[in-house]
């Protein structure tokens, strides 16, 4: 087992839900990690990348490849800002072989969360107790790109006390997509409609994803249903015990 591990936060971890860090360093250090969080970590640029500001995107990879560049793992309590550095990076950087090669370097070594804990530290078991009735909705990078699907699930079946209720759109859109909810509120609110519909018929009191922005986008639309439901992130189902 390695004895370090860094986290990457994210932009919405960061500055809306920091206690989704919190909550994976509990469970990191609960497992025998040292967690480290490099201070000097800002955006992986993926919001610029999807808008097609590419250049705009290099300059903000440039310094997460800088920052990021020694370490052993880094741990992502996101699919799509994973998907960004692991995937995207040999995209915005294949003119550039310096960066590219960083780049490959360090593709390797960056996991979502639950790709983390199932893959690399090979616990699905993690000592956690949460009770009550979840369903899990798959973030569209965690389940597309990264083809994580059944890791967070076996996570969750390992929690005492815990029932987890699958929806029948489990594997639809929230409808955030970024600057896409933006762009496209219309379509964005209906996309929500409908998942909002799904979380309904399940029974669940809680509503447990991957990624802090499905998790935004889907607590609006609770909200402003009227529905009791609550939203939490899986390291925050993680960490209770």
């Amino acid at each position: 087992m390695p004895a370090r591990v860094s986290l990457f936060v994210t932009c919405l971890v960061d500055q809306f839900f920091p206690q989704i860090g919190l909550a994976m360093t509990r469970v990191l250090e609960r497992l025998g990690y040292e967690v480290d969080f490099p201070e000097a970590q800002t955006c992986c640029g993926q919001p610029a990348f999807n808008t097609g500001f590419w250049g705009e995107a290099r300059l903000v990879g440039r310094h997460f490849l800088k920052v990021f560049g020694g370490c052993d793992y880094i741990v992502c309590p996101s699919g799509s800002c994973t998907s960004m550095v692991r995937r995207h990076y040999v995209e915005i950087f294949h003119k550039d072989a310096e960066s590219l090669g960083a780049a490959n370097a360090l593709a390797p070594k960056i996991f979502e969360f639950s790709e983390f804990l199932v893959q690399v530290a090979q616990r699905e078991d993690v000592g956690a107790r949460f009770e009550g009735v979840v369903t899990y909705h798959d973030s569209c990078h965690a389940l597309r790109e990264l083809g994580l699907r059944e890791g967070p699930r076996r996570l969750l079946r390992s929690v005492r006390g815990l029932e987890l209720r699958e929806m029948d759109a489990a594997e639809e859109c929230c409808g955030f997509g970024g600057t896409f909810s933006v762009k496209f509120d219309d379509v964005s609110a209906a996309m929500l409609a409908e998942k909002i519909d799904s979380i309904r018929r399940t029974g669940a009191q809680s509503v447990v994803s991957a990624d802090a922005s499905c998790l935004m986008q889907i607590r609006g639309g609770l909200l402003r249903a009227g529905l009791p439901i609550q939203t939490l992130h899986l390291a925050e189902v993680l960490a209770c015990v």
